[in-house]
């Protein structure tokens, strides 16, 4: 009998005892449920992270860039075979308690107090969330408070499917995948849409340890989580007895996707369309990394991939000692302006790092002359075949020279460009006046500063200097008949919501005439023929442009600081730059006939070109003009030639005249 009532005074004790826990912990709970309205969720926010997307020319996706590790998806795109697998193996009352289970929390706090420790999770996905995106994973009571506040306030605000889409976008899956897109792709080479129960259940199975369950690495113990994930969903009746059957027989699969072909791709032409979208239209960098906007480009990702690949083969630039040889290239539509490839340098790139193509500030040397000295002159009525000096000689105290050393006394005008002569050129912008070369060349879009109001002006002397971009813009007036059009890569900007908030406006800029661009073709195509752009030629295409080059600043050292060349066909206007970052006594440039500018500008256009029409120049080549002196210079000489017969015969008659006079004079005195 005492035993029997021990055992019944024990009973409702423990009854008794399990009664008090279940008011404290309600109470408990009740207390933190009131104060949790006062909980900071700001941190989270229901936003699918999407990245900016760059589309090309024709409308074609060509790049993307984001701030994220990961890439939203819509909870609607998720298959339920995924919802109920994470919940089923997760939080399988997801759907019954408000953010926190009082049941699993408490089940948990036992063992941690059993174990005298932190040691269970007891987290629903709720928590998990505020844990992943606003808390640390420490694992310490206060944390854990922590952590039941958020949950609860965030079942206030937001509903279970914005939970679960938030939670899916954010869980790390391994293999660096952060949300379920990638994993999807990482594992399964597959959108998220497109997966199997079987595959759902895998991915479910790797939220509780990553690393470990990591199929690629742990095929067994995965496909062993995976049925687990499989064996909860038939229990909770997520899918039936047949489909947990077929889906546990199903092979595992892995194809890795290697991640997004188009993140990061074109990384200098993305640099080039920020930058021109944060200057020019006055977005912010954070914008365009997180807002999810669609930027439609300028780009010819054909032209840009053959820039590219161009930039990659290390035999076409010279030599570096200790440091890389820098470049920087663009090509241009001369007809619209639009930059249809860009790159800005070589080796490792660094996002948004220093831009050569578009950035650089260096002199431009005698590339600069049809800017400043050749188109203002023929403006003025000065023709291609007129002498120009070509002399040691000084202006003031500037005394430029040839870079040869070699004077021909006096030059025609397309001689001088052929040969880059420098006194003809310095001497033509003394005749024409500075002013005249200063408004030309501010016509070209070339700023300028007041220290460029000086002679050294007509072979590239400016005291900041030009970048390839500004000076594929000013040549590209040449093949667009005297017209300039800003260079530019963004057409427009449509924000995530579809509003196109910025649009490309062309402003056409007439800079000169047609009759004065055609002689200046002429005589560029003559450079590239017979000049010193031979190394530019194009195969099979009529290709016009000017070299230019500075020499090292430096007494006693020949080389050169910066090599250019800039060119032109009908269609394509491309301007290169190649040179050090800094120059000094032992990095410079030592020009070889087989690596340089020139080199470069005839691989990247023989490439961009590839499959673009063949077109001409309706102008005079140097070669028809020259032999059309030469026919001259024969005529002259014949005609010359005939003049002095004529004048010998006419003197000849002359004398037998006289002399016949004379004879006959003499007869008459002697009387016969």
């Amino acid at each position: 009998m005492k035993k029997v009532l021990k055992d019944w005074k024990k009973r409702h004790l423990v009854q008794i005892l399990i009664l008090s826990c279940l008011v404290i912990v309600l109470c408990f709970f009740g207390a933190i449920s009131y104060f949790s309205k006062n909980a900071n969720i700001s941190e989270l926010k229901n936003e699918l992270p999407q990245p900016t997307v760059f589309y090309d020319t024709n409308g074609k996706l060509a790049s993307k860039v984001s701030g994220n590790k990961n890439e939203g998806v819509p909870i609607k795109q998720v298959p339920d075979s995924m919802k109920n697998a994470v919940i089923a193996i997760e939080d399988h009352r997801f759907y019954q308690h408000g953010g926190v289970d009082l049941i699993g929390t408490s089940r948990a706090l036992i063992r941690d107090l059993k174990a005298g420790g932190m040691v269970e999770g007891g987290s629903t996905i709720t928590q998990q969330l505020t844990k992943n995106t606003i808390l640390t994973s420490e694992k310490t009571l206060k944390r854990k408070m922590e952590e039941v506040f958020l949950a609860l306030a965030v079942e206030r605000e937001y509903s279970k499917q914005e939970i679960l889409q938030m939670y899916l976008n954010q869980i790390y899956f391994g293999n660096g995948t952060y949300g379920i897109k990638q994993a999807a792709s990482k594992y399964f080479a597959k959108d998220v849409q497109e997966l199997s129960i079987s595959e759902s259940a895998l991915l479910a199975g790797l939220i509780k340890a990553p690393s470990a369950l990591n199929p690629y690495e742990h095929m067994k113990k995965a496909i062993a989580r995976r049925n687990l994930v499989l064996l909860q969903m038939k229990k909770q009746g997520y899918i039936s007895n047949a489909q947990y059957e077929k889906a546990q027989q199903e092979k595992v699969v892995l194809d890795d996707k290697g991640g997004d072909p188009f993140r990061g791709k074109f990384p200098y032409y993305v640099d080039q369309v920020l930058d021109e979208a944060i200057h020019q239209f006055g977005l912010s960098q954070d914008d365009l990394l997180t807002g999810g906007y669609q930027i439609y480009t300028e780009l010819d990702p054909n032209m840009q991939t053959a820039m590219e690949k161009t930039y990659q083969n290390n035999s076409l630039f010279p030599k570096g000692k200790d440091r890389i040889v820098q470049s920087g290239g663009v090509l241009v539509d001369p007809k619209t302006g639009g930059v249809r490839a860009l790159v800005g340098g070589r080796g490792e790139h660094t996002f948004r790092g220093f831009n050569r193509a578009s950035q650089l500030k260096t002199q431009p040397g005698s590339s600069f002359k049809p800017i400043a000295v050749y188109t203002p002159a023929l403006e003025e009525g000065w023709k291609i075949t007129d002498m120009l000096k070509d002399e040691p000689m000084k202006f003031g105290n500037y005394q430029p020279s040839n870079y040869d050393h070699q004077y021909l006394g006096e030059v025609p005008m397309y001689i001088a460009v052929k040969e880059s002569k420098n006194v003809s050129a310095v001497w033509l912008l003394n005749e024409i006046g500075i002013e005249k070369g200063l408004d030309s060349v501010k016509r070209f879009g070339i700023p300028l500063d007041k220290a460029d109001r000086n002679l050294s002006v007509a072979l590239g002397g400016l005291h900041e200097g030009v970048s390839p971009l500004n000076m594929a813009e000013a040549f590209s007036v040449f093949p667009n008949n005297g017209v300039r059009i800003k260079a530019h890569v963004i057409k427009k900007i449509v924000d995530a919501k579809g509003k196109v908030i910025a649009e490309w406006k062309a402003k056409k800029v007439k800079v000169t005439t047609k009759a004065v661009t055609d002689k200046m073709t002429t005589m560029l195509l003559g450079v590239v023929e017979q000049g010193t752009g031979k190394a530019a030629q194009i195969p099979s295409r009529e290709t016009a442009g000017k070299t230019g080059s500075t020499q090292v600043p430096i007494k006693g050292i020949n080389g050169l600081k910066d090599q250019w060349f800039v060119g032109y066909t009908p269609q394509l206007v491309g301007a290169i730059w190649v040179g050090y970052d800094k120059t000094d006594t032992e990095h410079y440039i030592t020009p070889t006939s087989n690596t340089g500018s020139s080199i470069v500008f005839r691989e990247v256009m023989t490439e961009a070109l590839k499959n673009k029409p063949k077109q001409r120049f309706n102008v005079t080549h140097i070669s028809t003009l020259m032999k059309k002196k030469e026919e001259k210079n024969r005529f002259n000489l014949q005609e010359k030639f005939n003049n002095e017969v004529q004048k010998w015969e006419d003197k000849w008659n002359k004398q037998i005249e006289k002399w016949g006079k004379n004879r006959k004079n003499k007869n008459h005195g002697n009387g016969h």
